[in-house]
C-alpha cells in the first residue's frame, strides 16, 4: 500500500505535503508524489513545447516535496503524468494500491468546485479509495480550530 499525494507547490499542496508525510510515517508506507501535466490542446508544435514546459514545472515542483520526504525519512516515488490532475491521481492510486489520496484545497465553495470541476471535487466523487482534502492555511475552519502556522498540518495520529 501507499499514500498518494497530488502536489503542485500551491499553498494547499504545501500543507497537504505535511499531512501526507505524517500519514505515510504513521502507516509505514511510501509516499507517491503525483503531478498531472496534461497540456491544453492536442496536436502541433505548440502543444509539444507547452507539454514539455508543464512536465518540467512538475519535476521542479516535485523536487521540493522529495526533499521534504527525504528529511522526514519517508521513501518517495515521483510521477509526472500526461493526464489531468484528478485522472493522474486516480491512476496512480490504482497502480500503487493507495490507502488514501491526499490533495490540497483552495477553499472554493462546493458550488464553485462542482461548476468548475476542481480536482478535490472530482476525486471525492470518483475515487474508490478515501480522499483527504487539506484546506489552505488561514481558511475559516483552520482559524476556528487554531491550526498550526506556516503550512504545517499539526498532529493527525497520536
Amino acid at each position: 500500500m501507499s499514500v498518494v499525494l497530488g502536489y503542485d507547490e500551491s499553498p494547499g499542496a504545501e500543507r497537504a505535503l505535511y499531512v501526507a508525510l505524517e500519514v505515510a510515517t504513521a502507516f509505514g508506507e511510501p509516499l507517491v508524489l503525483v503531478y498531472g501535466a496534461a497540456a491544453p490542446g492536442a496536436t502541433g508544435e505548440e502543444y509539444r513545447a507547452h507539454r514539455e514546459a508543464v512536465r518540467q514545472a512538475g519535476r521542479s515542483a516535485l523536487a521540493h516535496a522529495v526533499e521534504e520526504a527525504d528529511a522526514a525519512g519517508v521513501p518517495s516515488t515521483v510521477e509526472v503524468v500526461d493526464e489531468k490532475p484528478a485522472q493522474a491521481l486516480l491512476d496512480a492510486a490504482e497502480r500503487h494500491h493507495a490507502r488514501v489520496i491526499i490533495v490540497g484545497s483552495w477553499g472554493d465553495s462546493p458550488i464553485r468546485g462542482a461548476l468548475l470541476g476542481s480536482t478535490p471535487h472530482k476525486l471525492l466523487h470518483l475515487s474508490p479509495v478515501p480522499v483527504l482534502c487539506v484546506p489552505t492555511e488561514g481558511g475559516p475552519a483552520q482559524i476556528a480550530a487554531g491550526s498550526p502556522p506556516r503550512g504545517k498540518a499539526g498532529p493527525l495520529v497520536s
